[in-house]
């Protein structure tokens, strides 16, 4: 029995972890005959001093499974090898859990009637959106796949309309809903034809039936693609990225930005890369393709945004392009630099955007005219926010230039000059927007001279942060060294 459950450890933790957030929210509600407590004592509708025990329970039961990571043995496998915990799987695990723990930090000193009232609903959808990420992590098996694809899904379209008496919140939502189950059809409709012409669920099987390239085979993996494409929001599949980045809460869209999208390259990586060998390289032009456009269409359309929030989703879309840049390599070092600029990159958007969370908070809102002056008011958050936006434009000496050039060469020792080429070309134009944000803070002066309030929590997250980037970028060394050890595993 310990050997069938120790592999499990961290998906039992989160399974019981999202149990007790369920029922220490119905004994909340039921005691106070579904009136919330408040911070004086009282109950009622007004919103308490913080995300209540939910919110805590949460934090410190995500922080606990953190750790049980750490006591799994790599490179065991249940249920006949449908489950496997390998490198790649404790890897992305970490990042997954890693990432929820900034963003409850940020949904804590969230003051919405919504979350004060359904805490613990918000809370338990998040655990079970990570127990859906790390289930499909250790996934190798087509219907285990799937399963955790809609676990992880499906509380994202409810977290996106959490704020339902929102003039914008549920709109986003269906549109995310719509989108969502649209890719999940397109995932099961091509699992169909690789089960047909493998004759197997199992990943394990589908690299012997790719050598012989069967058109069906061939159709069900671009199908898979395509679905994939739209859980990353690569072009042109990324359509519902901005809506529902504007309207949904900004601690919730900036663990969305990252962890969901983490999940689908790891699934990539499954499908595409791992034991397949050679007959991989007949995907290195889809997703060169893929990378390209999806650069290119992510920086221009930031280029006119004016609300903060938009902007990063066409950051994050142009973003996925350059990870997608180290994908199409196809090699063991394109893979391990992506999963290092996966790291560098949920640092640096997620601070962004809890930086995003403060000035809204203090400001009432999310267009980057609400930045004027920032430097003057609260020149701390001001220079966190530079940093972040360096880091996400590559500059020197933070995590995002690191990552940016490694993805780059791991490119152009394959010999695809063209597309690094491009990559480089359309930094230097995100460069433009993300200084357009840096000018407002630094150059304007400020409407009003009141400094940003940033809530201890929330601090403490921006914090972590940039400890992410700054770290990373001035020592880059241990990290590659892990995304190579990860990755090299995967092509042994």
């Amino acid at each position: 029995m310990n050997e069938m459950l120790m592999p499990l450890l961290p998906e039992l933790a989160l399974f019981a972890l999202a149990v007790v957030v369920l029922l220490v929210g119905a004994i909340r509600s039921s005691a106070y005959g579904g009136r919330v407590p408040l911070s004086d004592g009282s109950s009622g509708p007004a919103r308490p001093a913080s995300g209540g025990p939910a919110g805590w329970i949460t934090l410190l039961g995500l922080v606990a499974t953190f750790v049980l990571t750490f006591f799994v043995d790599e490179g065991i496998s249940i249920l006949d090898g449908a489950f496997v915990q390998d490198g790649l799987a404790l890897f992305s695990k970490r990042l997954f859990i890693a990432s929820a723990v900034l963003s409850v930090l940020g949904s804590l000193t969230l003051r919405t009637g919504a979350f004060s009232r359904r805490s613990a609903e918000y809370h338990f959808a998040l655990i079970a959106s990570v127990l859906g990420m790390s289930v499909l992590a250790s996934a190798r098996e087509l219907i285990l796949l799937f399963v955790g694809f809609e676990l992880m899904s499906i509380p994202l379209f409810l977290m996106t309309g959490f704020l339902k008496r929102d003039a914008v919140a549920p709109e986003a939502a269906l549109k995310f809903f719509l989108v969502g189950t649209a890719s999940s059809a397109v995932i099961v409709y091509g699992m169909s034809f690789v089960y047909g012409a493998a004759g197997s669920t199992m990943l394990s099987d589908i690299p012997p039936a790719l050598r012989d390239g069967p058109p069906i085979l061939m159709l069900g993996m671009a199908l898979l693609l395509a679905g994939l494409g739209f859980k990353i929001a690569a072009f042109p599949f990324h359509m519902w990225a901005p809506d529902t980045y504007e309207a949904a809460s900004t601690p919730f869209v900036a663990w969305l930005s990252v962890a969901p999208k983490a999940a689908g390259f790891v699934v990539i990586i499954r499908l595409y890369l791992a034991g397949v060998g050679t007959a991989a390289l007949v995907w290195a032009p889809a997703i060169a393709v893929l990378a390209g456009m999806t650069m290119v269409t992510g920086n221009l359309m930031a280029i006119p945004q004016q609300n903060i929030k938009r902007l990063l989703a066409y950051s994050g879309i142009a973003h996925i392009g350059y990870m997608l840049v180290g994908l199409a390599a196809l090699s063991s070092s394109g893979v391990a630099m992506m999963l290092f600029y996966l790291v560098a990159y949920t640092f640096g958007n997620m601070g962004a955007f809890l930086v995003v969370q403060a000035v809204a908070q203090s400001e009432q809102s999310d267009r980057i005219e609400a930045y004027r002056g920032l430097a003057q008011r609260s020149p701390l958050l001001a220079l966190a926010m530079l940093i972040f936006l360096l880091s996400l434009g590559g500059i020197p000496f933070v995590a995002g230039f690191w990552a940016k050039l490694y993805v780059f060469w791991a490119a152009v020792e394959r010999g695809m000059y063209g597309l690094v080429f491009l990559g480089a070309i359309l930094t230097v134009v995100a460069l433009y927007y993300y200084l357009l944000v840096a000018r407002r803070m630094y150059i304007e002066a400020p409407e009003r001279a009141e400094p940003v309030r940033v809530p201890g929590l929330l601090g403490i997250a921006i914090t972590a942060c940039v400890i992410g980037v700054v770290g990373m970028g001035l020592y880059p060394g241990p990290w590659v060294t892990l995304a190579q050890r990860v990755a090299s595993t995967l092509f042994s």
